[in-house]
Formats: structure tokens, sequence, C-alpha cells
């Protein structure tokens, strides 16, 4: 019996492969240290060591450089999820995602986005890639909220919408990046007492 081999990769592609990785790392850091209004293309060229007309050969703007990184950052997340052990239960799954996001933010590897900016929307709604893997999350963390909910866990009169909302806004959260300047407190600390706001409240308990 005869069997097609698997074509192999030649390596030119690799190396183009190599670099457009390369140039969404960047892109990453960028937008976590700077933000997508501050963050230049050529800021991204310089720092993967490529001439900005090699960059354009990837991608065709600033906006589709951050969709990449975007999409990038949601493969990250499915990894994480795919990751988690089976038999935990749903918050304690809601949790471990919303402290993995923290701890991405807090070592300065979480991309920081407008709220409002048209063409980065519209760049964000037409990539594959992007809209898949948060589609895939948010059905995810959707569902584990919805089981929270029925056990009592978490507060079932909320929508479950604005519980999902709410957790995805931790990853963006300013307080991270105020306690953390402040030196008091370790980056493990600073975790513990935000997770703690977030699913048990400020009330004492």
């Amino acid at each position: 019996m005869v069997t097609s081999a698997t074509p192999k990769t030649s390596f030119r592609t690799q190396m183009l492969a190599a670099r457009e990785q390369a140039i969404i790392q960047s892109v990453n850091r960028l937008l976590a240290e700077k933000g997508f209004e501050a963050m230049t293309v050529d800021e991204v060229a310089e720092d993967v060591g490529i001439a900005k007309a090699s960059l354009y050969k990837h991608f065709a703007s600033k906006e589709d450089l951050a969709a990449a990184a975007m999409a990038y950052l949601m493969a990250q997340a499915q990894a994480f999820l795919d990751g988690l052990e089976p038999g935990a239960s749903a918050i304690e799954k809601l949790r471990s995602t919303v402290e993995w996001t923290m701890r991405l933010k807090l070592s300065g590897n979480m991309p920081t986005l407008p709220s409002q900016n048209s063409s980065l929307r519209a760049a964000l709604v037409v990539h594959k890639g992007y809209v898949d893997g948060l589609i895939d999350v948010s059905d995810r963390l959707g569902e584990w909220i919805e089981e929270a909910q029925q056990s009592g866990e978490l507060n079932p009169e909320l929508p479950a919408i604005a519980v999902l909302y709410t957790l995805y806004a931790r990853a963006c959260d300013p307080v991270l990046e105020f306690l953390q300047a402040s030196g008091l407190y370790s980056n493990d600390q600073i975790v513990t007492m935000v997770l703690t706001t977030c699913f048990d409240g400020l009330r004492r308990r």
C-alpha cells in the first residue's frame, strides 16, 4: 500500500512563520506596555528588527497587527482552558481562569485595546481566529457561570452575561497595576486580593 508523505514545509515558509510569530509577540508586549493608540508600526518593526516594508508583507495595518495579537491571546486562553482539571467544579475553573488573566496582566503580557475604535473593531470582527476563539472561550465560561449559579456559588439573580463581562474586565483591571506600582504587595498577594473582591465581594464575611 502506498501512502502519501506529509509535504515538507520549506525553509522559507518556516522563516516567514517564525517572523510572523515574532511580530505578534512584539505587538502583544507593546500593546500591554503602551496601548493601541500609543503603539506605532515603526516601533513594532524596530522591536522585531525588520524593515517596516517587510512587516507590511505580513500585516497590512496597525489594526491588523492588534487583531493578530488578540487572536494569539484567544489561542492561549483556549489552551489554558483545555488544560484545566476536568474534575474541577465550575467555580474553581472560573477562578483559575480569572487568576490566569490577572497574572498575564501583571507580567505585562495582556494587550490593552481602546473600548471605542471603529477601525480596530472592524479588523477584529472579520478576524476568524479571534472571533472563533472569543466565541469558544465565552461559551465555555458561560456554561461554567450557569453551573456555578445553579449550585449557589454565584448569584443566580445576575444575568450570566453580566457576570461574564465582569470576569473579562479583570484582564484589564487598573487595580492590579495600582497595587503593583505601590510596591507594598507581591503579585501573589495582589492576585489573591483581587480574586477575593471579584468572587466574594467587599462585605465582611
